[in-house]
């Protein structure tokens, strides 16, 4: 099992005077990297990052970590570019089977990371694994082997979602808590979850 953590967009939805969402503190620490100590403190064999967007004080964040970082150029055009970059980076497709995970979720943890880990390896690798709080769907997804060459030919801003509706494989939703619904996406966001005694620490 590997870990692909997308943190290449461009933080959209986010008002211009915040700043970039994953260099935003939470607990004293840039979101991105936040995210990707607790992708390395799993039982993932690898970690993975794809980068776009001010990829290089993205990349500043993750340095010294036991992570691969892959800058995505093609990020601006959503967010199956980074996908495709993920899957595409030299033995990310060696694993059987890849979570992913997004850069802008700060309550996931690595327990929560394990549990999802471990429905995969419960299912012997042939199911999809999504994470869920209280019956919703949300993230990380966990993609099997099998849906690797279909996930090479999305295009645009629409993730995986629809190609693991879409497929014939078995869909394991895996309770998590709360931060399987959690990403920052607007200032109120950062409010909510971030720090915030000096503007949010974004920049």
């Amino acid at each position: 099992m590997g870990i692909v953590i997308l943190a290449a967009g461009r933080s959209t939805r986010m008002s211009t005077d915040i700043g970039h969402k994953l260099l935003a503190t939470f607990g004293g620490v840039p979101l991105v990297r936040r995210v990707a100590l607790q992708a390395i403190e799993s039982r993932a064999k690898h970690v993975y990052a794809v980068t776009g967007f001010r990829h290089e004080e993205i990349g500043d964040c993750l340095a010294g970590l036991e992570i691969t970082v892959t800058f995505n150029p093609e990020f601006a055009s959503g967010m199956a570019s980074s996908l495709v970059a993920g899957l595409k980076t030299p033995g990310v497709m060696e694993h059987d089977g890849i979570l992913i995970l997004l850069a802008d979720m700060p309550a996931i943890t690595a327990l929560d990371l394990d549990q999802l880990i471990t429905a995969f390896e419960t299912s012997n690798g042939r199911a999809v694994i999504r994470a869920s709080h209280a019956g919703t769907p949300g993230n990380p997804v966990v993609l099997p082997g099998a849906l690797y060459r279909q996930a090479l030919l999305l295009q645009g801003d629409r993730g995986a979602k629809g190609l693991i509706e879409s497929s014939d494989l078995d869909i394991i939703e895996v309770e998590i808590g709360e931060g399987a619904t959690i990403d920052i996406d607007t200032k109120e966001d950062l409010q909510k979850h971030g720090d915030t005694s000096d503007g949010y620490n974004a920049v």
